[in-house]
């Protein structure tokens, strides 16, 4: 009786070592794929978007696609090593800001960068349900659309997701965040 039972516990244990490093293998066989931010204007010109720190430093966005999945991508800063959040911010104001957050509540501009090198602020400027419409906003009056672009062409639109009713979805560092951004398949407005 006590074989048996040592029999099946060592069973049961090389069955789940199994799985485990089935499970392992799986999510190791998939390599992120980094996915380009960018305006895109009506004339078929695309604007960097990055991310700005007080003293003008000037750091990537892009979005990571960490599986075969391309529904629902992190839209994030590359800056110095960290992949900094990016998300939309509670403001009384017009428009909603869109901001990186460092891991002391310091926030970094998120704007696009023109060929001539002016920075236009990347903005949260109108609401569907919970979708908030992200554009770069040129002059206060003209409005390009965020978008995300694979390495092998696909697109999805960036946009600000609300998860609940609320004003304030979280707070990070200290931060109230209105919006999460993300990447999404796009879909007229």
């Amino acid at each position: 009786m006590k074989k048996s039972i040592i029999f099946c516990l060592i069973a049961i244990l090389f069955v789940n070592l199994s799985f485990s490093q089935k499970r392992k293998a799986h999510k190791e066989e998939f390599e992120d794929v980094i996915w380009h931010v960018k305006a895109f204007r009506p004339d078929l010109k695309f604007l960097k978007i990055k991310a700005i720190d007080k003293k003008g430093n000037i750091y990537d966005v892009k979005a990571i696609q960490n599986s075969k999945q391309t529904s629902l991508l992190d839209v994030k800063a590359f800056v110095r090593g960290k992949k900094l959040p990016i998300k939309m911010l509670v403001d009384k104001r017009k428009y909603y800001p869109v901001k990186a957050i460092d891991e002391l509540g310091n926030l970094l501009d998120i704007k696009a960068i023109t060929e001539d090198g002016k920075h236009l602020p990347v903005k949260g400027v109108s609401q569907s349900g919970n979708i908030v419409h992200i554009r770069a906003i040129y002059e206060n009056k003209i409005f390009y659309d965020v978008i995300a672009i694979s390495p092998d062409g696909k697109t999805n639109a960036v946009k600000g997701i609300k998860m609940n009713s609320a004003i304030a979805e979280t707070t990070i560092s200290g931060i109230e965040v209105y919006a999460h951004i993300k990447s999404i398949p796009q879909v007229a407005d």
